[in-house]
């Protein structure tokens, strides 16, 4: 019985994160905006935590999940690789280049976030 609650519970959490990146899928593509509608999603996700319309946890089985199992979203493009290897050799210093300035800005954007938004919840409980 236990397990199938736990079951039932990712399932439903796995499901509420699809349709977050789904609507933000659609939103992008209804403003026909260049953002990826994933990152649009996140965005939606960030505000419905920051309001407290939804608290994180309430996701965090689902999440856990696809983060323990990002790897596997990886092997595609990897896999893709062979098929470009010409690509790679000519032109693979500037892919990597690009590849490493995006990784670190996005975890420099992440950092900030994360402190900016500690830093309002503990004003917000009056930690100031």
């Amino acid at each position: 019985m236990k397990r199938l609650a736990r079951l039932a519970r990712i399932t439903a959490e796995l499901t509420a994160l699809l349709a977050v990146y789904q609507v933000g899928c659609e939103i992008a593509s209804w403003l026909n905006w260049p953002i990826p509608g994933g990152v649009i999603g996140l965005a939606l996700l960030l505000l419905t935590f920051a309001t407290g319309l939804l608290k994180p946890s309430t996701l965090q089985t689902g999440a856990g999940l696809l983060l323990a199992e990002m790897l596997l979203f990886f092997i595609p493009p990897l896999m893709s690789l062979l098929d470009y290897g010409t690509l790679v050799r000519t032109e693979g210093w500037r892919i990597m280049l690009v590849i490493g300035f995006s990784t670190l800005m996005v975890m420099v954007v992440t950092a900030f976030t994360v402190e900016m938004v500690c830093r309002l919840r503990d004003r917000s409980e009056g930690k100031a």
